[in-house]
């Protein structure tokens, strides 16, 4: 598992695509895992800071329980629709609660009053889609580019038609 700081040395043009495609939208939609094993999906926001991707809850909500008992989650940026779409950014990996009040307030520089739940993401996959090239100066781009990144393989590029 990675922080950001660790992909952005390893992969610094995917780590800079993928964080572009992050920060163009203020939500992002989180994946967790049920107690009973099945998906759900919420609203989230992501900051960067201190060399990782940190994300918050609000205290002892479904999203914030869901990874206090399974961290695994996965994390989607927002997209637009085409023909604008300049891609899409995911990442996924393992969610550490930190519950040090001076890193939480280093870290949520606004934070709404009362307590809350702020995690670390330790990445084990970085993904990065986009629309290749056009097969000739304007055309339409006739293939999807998906660029990956996961600890020890380093980056990896698929074209699919």
């Amino acid at each position: 598992m990675a922080s950001w700081e660790q992909i952005e040395a390893e992969a610094p043009d995917l780590a800079g695509r993928a964080r572009a495609l992050l920060d163009a939208h203020v939500h992002k939609t989180l994946a967790t895992t049920r107690r009973d094993g099945s998906p759900r999906i919420s609203g989230s926001e992501i900051i960067f800071a201190e060399g990782e991707i940190w994300f918050g809850s609000m205290w002892r909500s479904v999203k914030a329980l869901d990874l206090l008992r399974d961290p695994r989650f996965a994390m989607h940026s927002g997209s637009m629709d085409p023909p604008d779409w300049p891609g899409d950014a995911k990442f996924a990996g393992r969610a550490v609660e930190v519950t040090d009040p001076e890193v939480i307030s280093r870290v949520v520089t606004q934070a709404p009053p009362g307590p809350l739940h702020l995690f670390r993401a330790e990445i084990t996959e970085l993904v990065v889609v986009a629309l290749g090239e056009p097969p000739a100066p304007g055309e339409t781009p006739d293939h999807i580019v998906i660029e990956s990144w996961h600890p020890g393989r380093g980056v990896r590029r698929i074209e699919r038609s």
